[in-house]
């Protein structure tokens, strides 16, 4: 297992081509809006060599040699149940999207669907990508999982789009590999990914066949463009302020990552052209996904329920009835979600490769939860900031000569708190809510693993709501 230091200086060693807000990077590591996103990432090292949390971050792997939990398969219902706890710490931890768990997810999904695809079609996918397993594992790897395509005209299939490449597909097959183009988009923690493992993003049919393709590549192969998306508030990064940016060690980042006629080896490709096992890939994946956001969001939930009442308690409100009824209701919506977390990993069930699943209705309906739960729980927690929040001065401000002493002195609340101090806990609450952390918090919660309608759809398909149907008219006594 990599060190903290060592996953570093990996990163150093990888020569991708990427631009941030115009301009191309090439030191990634030191760039000051990128380095709270490896901080985070760096976390899921750290922890892994923390002997208080050996259960949850260290696993066997396939040699049988301890393995960082994040290249790891899942064997029984206790890892799922752990993975969802070791999200929760690293939320709690960070209070920031730690960017790995898609990776992990991705290569779960990919594990059994591989094995069923070679059952059925006689393929050797599964050995292919067992092969690429052990090599994640031995290098301790971070690995973009790359699903979400840019779609262009939503109401058109792939094979429709004016564009052909607005689904990420084949377009030169060789003997030795693939020639991949296209773009996928909202990529989180591509930047400082190793690997990028592409997956179709929807159930492709018979004439999407070019769309239906899975393959791993090193993030700095030969025609691949990292452009990092924006996020709000992100340049005061590059202020110098560590108490406007409200949380200045982590954060996370999203970028699209286009794929100019990239050559994928046969050896990492698996899947070509298999359409029908699309649909089984993207459906795993996703409600692997879903059961991620039992953990994560929770505990960057944790977070904003304790920057909230610690502000109610530096302005002298906290033992306002209303103010702790507001905060029981912010953590029962959390403890709700990591419930969901904890219920769809207790009642998943082997796959025929041996590696387990989470439960497909509960993981929907863990997500579906996500889609609106940390909505509401932002929304308490600015109304019990105040307005403040939203209208302070700034660092310099507080420590400009004439001004400062003034701000300091308008702007307590409770005598015994600094008013720094008020303003930091005011500032890391506009960062999860309305801030950079906002985007992995806010709407990564209602688009990230789908957006709702894709969650609405596969309850309603799993639900099995004849059944539910029947019971009710045998109970009423109708004729069946």
């Amino acid at each position: 297992m990599k060190t903290t230091q060592e996953f570093i200086e990996s990163l150093r060693e990888l020569k991708r081509e990427l631009y941030v807000l115009g301009e191309k990077v090439e030191n990634t590591t030191e760039h000051p809006i990128l380095r709270p996103s490896l901080n985070a990432l760096a976390k899921t090292y750290e922890m892994a060599h923390e002997p208080r949390y050996t259960e949850l971050f260290v696993r066997p792997g396939l040699d049988g040699q301890e393995i960082n939990c994040f290249t790891s398969l899942h064997h029984s219902t206790q890892d799922l149940l752990n993975k969802v706890k070791a999200l929760r710490i690293l939320g709690q931890e960070t209070g920031t999207c730690f960017q790995r768990c898609v990776g992990w997810d991705a290569l779960n999904a990919l594990e059994s669907t591989t094995f069923e695809m070679d059952q059925a079609l006689g393929t050797t996918y599964h050995g292919r990508f067992m092969d690429y397993l052990r090599y994640v594992q031995q290098n301790d790897l971070v690995c973009n999982g790359a699903m979400t395509d840019v779609k262009g005209d939503r109401s058109l299939r792939p094979s429709q789009q004016a564009d052909p490449d607005m689904f990420l597909r084949v377009v030169e097959r060789r003997p030795n590999g693939i020639v991949v183009r296209g773009a996928k988009a909202h990529q989180t923690g591509a930047v400082f990914s190793h690997d990028i493992i592409v997956m179709p993003t929807l159930s492709m049919r018979a004439e999407d066949e070019d769309y239906a393709v899975a393959f791993a590549i090193p993030s700095d192969a030969e025609g691949i463009v990292h452009i990092l998306g924006r996020q709000s508030c992100d340049t005061r990064r590059l202020e110098g302020s560590r108490l406007d940016v409200g949380n200045a060690t982590f954060g996370g980042h999203e970028a699209l990552v286009i794929f100019n006629d990239v050559f994928v080896p046969s050896e990492r490709v698996f899947m070509d052209g298999e359409w029908p096992f699309s649909r089984i890939l993207v459906e795993r994946f996703a409600g692997y996904h879903r059961q991620s956001y039992g953990g994560c969001k929770v505990g960057v939930g944790d977070v904003l329920i304790g920057a909230a009442a610690t502000a109610t308690e530096y302005a002298g409100v906290a033992r306002a009835s209303h103010v702790r009824r507001k905060l029981a209701e912010m953590i029962h919506l959390n403890e709700t979600l990591y419930a969901c977390g904890l219920g769809c990993s207790v009642a998943g069930t082997p796959m025929p490769s041996g590696t387990f699943l989470v439960d497909l209705l509960l993981a929907n309906v863990c997500k579906q939860n996500v889609t609106r739960f940390p909505y509401e729980i932002a929304r308490l927690a600015e109304d019990l900031a105040g307005g403040l929040m939203v209208t302070l001065p700034s660092e310099k401000d507080l420590n400009h000569a004439e001004i400062g002493p003034l701000v300091e002195k308008y702007l307590r609340g409770v005598a015994d708190i600094p008013t720094a101090d008020r303003m930091r806990i005011l500032r890391l609450l506009e960062n999860l809510t309305l801030g950079t952390a906002a985007v992995s918090y806010r709407t990564e919660s209602m688009h990230g693993a789908g957006s709702p309608e894709a969650q609405v759809i596969m309850i309603g398909r799993l639900s099995d709501l004849e059944a539910k149907k029947a019971l009710a008219k045998r109970l009423a006594g109708i004729s069946l």
